[in-house]
């Protein structure tokens, strides 16, 4: 019983978030200001997915300006981490992708804004008042081990941080070490850098890499309690086939 309490107690002070945050009346009345990091844009790369839209007052341009859903050359399904059956403009090697009737732009280091701005500028040429849409297609993060749902997440909007991560991943389980969360994020595909959160603390909103980039790898190291508790499992089942065997060999001796 004394080490099942002690257990509960040290089960209940690892999961919980951001143990620096007191509980005076001025946090229930007033709330407390805590930094965060800056947010920069995200940038494109090759293999990259664009969904670019260019719309105007006639269906028929539309076609002509748009990838049809139908058309499966442009369903880029085989690149690694995109959903399947999505459509959009893969980028390539040297950065660029080509739109139906505008050619080509070279979008690699730019920003979904940016690249509308461009697609804009080109379309004005041709058409009256074109609105252009660009967005990110495979923004996809994957979280790995002690979450309720680890896989890779497409991530809707472009701003979002390791705490919108982990919810996407139906947060983590008891056994997840709240102030060791890792982060590995791709460098010009040549190298990985790797970022350590402590969710115990405030301050790691302050990291800058707080907020994702496409292709981010979030690692959720289990605690000892875990390996324990994998290691008490064993332990009972061979326990339990140990009695079994035993008793088995206790009938058939007797018979």
């Amino acid at each position: 019983m004394l080490s099942v309490g002690l257990f509960s107690c040290s089960s209940y002070k690892q999961i919980s978030y951001f143990k620096d945050l007191d509980d005076s009346s001025k946090m229930y009345t007033q709330g407390r200001s805590i930094q965060t990091a800056v947010y920069h844009p995200i940038t494109i790369q090759p293999d990259d997915i664009l969904q670019v839209v260019v719309s105007t007052i006639d269906p028929q341009t539309n076609e002509a300006f748009n990838v049809s859903q139908d058309d499966k050359t442009t369903t880029t399904s085989d690149v690694l981490n995109a959903p399947k059956n999505l459509n959009g403009y893969l980028v390539d090697k040297n950065g660029d992708i080509e739109l139906p009737v505008l050619g080509r732009f070279h979008v690699e280091g730019q920003t979904t804004e940016q690249i509308k701005d461009s697609v804009t500028a080109a379309a004005s040429k041709l058409l009256r008042q074109p609105v252009v849409n660009v967005r990110l297609a495979n923004f996809t993060v994957n979280v790995l081990g002690e979450v309720t749902h680890p896989g890779s997440y497409n991530i809707a909007g472009e701003k979002a941080s390791v705490l919108d991560a982990l919810s996407l991943a139906g947060d983590m389980t008891i056994y997840g070490k709240r102030d060791n969360v890792i982060l590995m994020r791709s460098d010009n595909g040549i190298q990985k850098k790797v970022a350590r959160f402590n969710l115990n603390n405030t301050q790691m909103m302050s990291s800058p890499y707080f907020y994702l980039r496409q292709g981010d790898v979030i690692y959720v190291e289990p605690t000892k309690s875990k390996a324990a508790s994998t290691d008490n499992r064993a332990t009972r089942t061979y326990a339990i086939a140990g009695s079994v065997l035993s008793v088995i060999l206790i009938v058939i001796s007797r018979l």
